[in-house]
């Protein structure tokens, strides 16, 4: 994949995300899962730190947003976990592998991996500028001026309706953003807090966006998608990442992930 088509172009300007079908071979994907499933067998997360991710705001700001184990996770990879796997003392309910909702942040950088298929030319784009609950990327990826940040989501497996693929409200990405997530001080603490709310989202503006295993897809970092509860007995894996356009714009210094120089995040592209 070498750039878009001009037809490709107008059609993400306008809804804020584009398909793209068959950019990574079987092979490929498949190789990325064993890797996963290496690093899950090799991880090592205290009971203390074992956090469950949530993008409910109020869940959020409890059980991540203002740990250390999340706030400093910028340059390691580290583990976030679907609810209800642990028990009280933090002792896992479930197999590892099937308890894991997300790796990140540094899994892009710091994998080998992972870091040749960020970097690998199927995903070099020039010419552009559990249930995940609607939200927009910009809200926790801030950058100014808005509206430089586009995410990268590759299906390691077909994503369906029945297995939670992404949905998208197209054009949304138009109107700003409605909250952002901001790192603040409080008692010589770190943590995290929402500027603004979430609105709440008619269901029948969302489209469903299956897409087959090798596929990707292009999120604007302002347009406002989900995805569904897995319903189905089959997994849904995939990787994603995010990349910042790095002529004209810097990241935002109360944002609650701050790059540094030996390791950019979000991604830089021109």
């Amino acid at each position: 994949m070498v750039g878009l088509s001009s037809m490709q172009l107008r059609k993400f300007q306008e809804d804020g995300f584009l398909v793209l079908e068959g950019i990574f071979s079987t092979k490929e994907c498949d190789i990325m899962r064993e890797q996963i499933q290496k690093i899950i067998a090799e991880m090592e997360v205290p009971p203390h730190c074992r956090t469950e991710f949530s993008t409910q705001q109020e869940e959020q700001l409890r059980a991540q947003g203002n740990t250390d184990y999340f706030l400093t996770s910028g340059d390691k990879i580290r583990f976030f976990f679907e609810k209800g796997v642990f028990d009280k003392e933090g002792n896992f309910l479930f197999p590892p592998e099937k308890s894991i909702n997300k790796i990140g942040h540094a899994l892009h950088a710091l994998d080998p991996v992972f870091k040749s298929v960020t970097h690998s030319t199927q995903v070099q784009q020039p010419h552009f500028g559990g249930e995940v609950t609607p939200h927009q990327d910009a809200t926790f990826l801030h950058t100014e001026p808005l509206g430089r940040v586009l995410g990268v989501w590759i299906a390691l497996e077909d994503a369906t309706l029945e297995n939670g693929c992404l949905w998208f409200i197209p054009g949304s990405h138009t109107g700003g953003i409605s909250r952002r997530m901001v790192r603040v001080q409080a008692n010589s603490v770190g943590g995290t807090n929402f500027i603004g709310s979430e609105p709440v989202y008619e269901d029948s503006r969302f489209i469903p966006t299956p897409i087959r295993k090798g596929g990707l897809i292009l999120i604007h970092g302002e347009v406002v998608h989900k995805s569904e509860l897995n319903h189905s007995i089959y997994s849904r894996h995939a990787y994603t990442f995010h990349i910042m356009e790095s002529k004209g714009t810097h990241w935002s210094q109360d944002n609650w992930l701050q790059p540094t120089p030996e390791l950019p995040f979000p991604l830089l592209y021109t």
